[in-house]
């Protein structure tokens, strides 16, 4: 009787630029049931005002195809952008999943924030902690949990259909990969993450958290498998394990800290809430002078 046929899935790409992040929908169009991968909450830093224009793209798509929302998946803690998870699942629905690495990320992180015994670095914040290897739906979908550490210890790649949400694990490959000087980083693990998605069927698309494209190209969200092995600036077919931590380390060193990795992380390890507000109603995000990037 042969094989039945692989369900359909529909991706569709959300950019912001301000950040250089990319969302997804991801959907059983049969099934009108969807998930949203790595939503964006709009942040300006030099106000500390919050808006959800990203996000409200999101739910408009969802309503404009009928879908209902299953899942709101995080690839990591971003440091880069603030999650619009918690507002996405207000107003559209649906279920947080992050990989179970998040509660070492918590930990750190409680720790430099001294956030206190009130918050539970135990991943409780979201609905679904992934484990490695882990199969779960999206209407008649299978996705399957792919753990890629490297970047942060809680790094996850979402596999659906031919499609790879690879998160930070790598970037078009005139930019190369994900840095690894986080707490929790690790260039080797990289190394071996990379080598995993490299290993993956022929055919598979990865698509980006990101990207930061020069002036005379365009953002690319998806990137077919073959070319990232064949011309990655940083880790191609050949590239050995050493040559390739010793790169990832030279350039960590001479990395700025990301623009929004104070605010975003206190937010992303709280799956997109903000702090509980205080007595006056507003709530606050910490700033640890001195302490980024010393012993937590």
């Amino acid at each position: 009787m042969g094989t039945p046929p692989r369900p359909t899935v529909d991706i569709a790409a959300f950019h912001d630029p301000v950040t250089g992040s990319f969302s997804y929908v991801v959907a059983d169009p049969a099934a009108r049931r969807a998930a949203v991968i790595d939503p964006v909450l709009d942040y300006d830093p030099k106000a500390a005002r919050t808006s959800t224009a990203g996000a409200d793209a999101l739910v408009a798509h969802l309503a404009k195809h009928a879908l209902t929302l299953e899942w709101i998946l995080e690839t990591h803690a971003h440091a880069d952008h603030l999650s619009a998870a918690a507002y996405l699942k207000a107003k559209a629905g649906g279920r947080t999943g992050i990989g179970r690495g998040i509660t070492a990320v918590q930990s750190t992180m409680a720790r430099l924030f001294h956030l206190g015994p009130e918050f539970r670095a135990d991943g409780s914040q979201f609905d679904h902690l992934f484990a490695d290897g882990e199969r779960f739906a999206i209407g008649a979908l299978e996705a399957r949990v792919m753990a890629t550490p490297g970047h942060t210890s809680d790094s996850v790649t979402y596999l659906v259909g031919d499609a790879a949400f690879i998160g930070d694990t790598l970037f078009p490959p005139d930019y190369g990969t994900a840095r690894t000087d986080f707490p929790g980083g690790d260039a080797g693990q990289l190394y071996d993450s990379i080598q995993a998605l490299y290993a993956l069927a022929p055919g598979t698309r990865f698509f980006m958290c990101h990207d930061y494209p020069p002036a005379d190209r365009a953002a690319r969200h998806e990137i077919p498998l073959e070319e990232e092995r064949a011309t990655n600036i940083h880790v191609r077919d050949g590239t050995t394990r050493e040559a390739f931590v010793a790169l990832r380390r030279g350039r960590d060193a001479k990395l700025a800290a990301p623009v929004l990795i104070l605010p975003a992380i206190q937010v992303n390890i709280r799956a997109g809430h903000l702090p509980a507000p205080e007595a006056n109603g507003v709530s606050y995000l910490r700033i640890p002078v001195d302490a980024l990037g010393a012993s937590t």
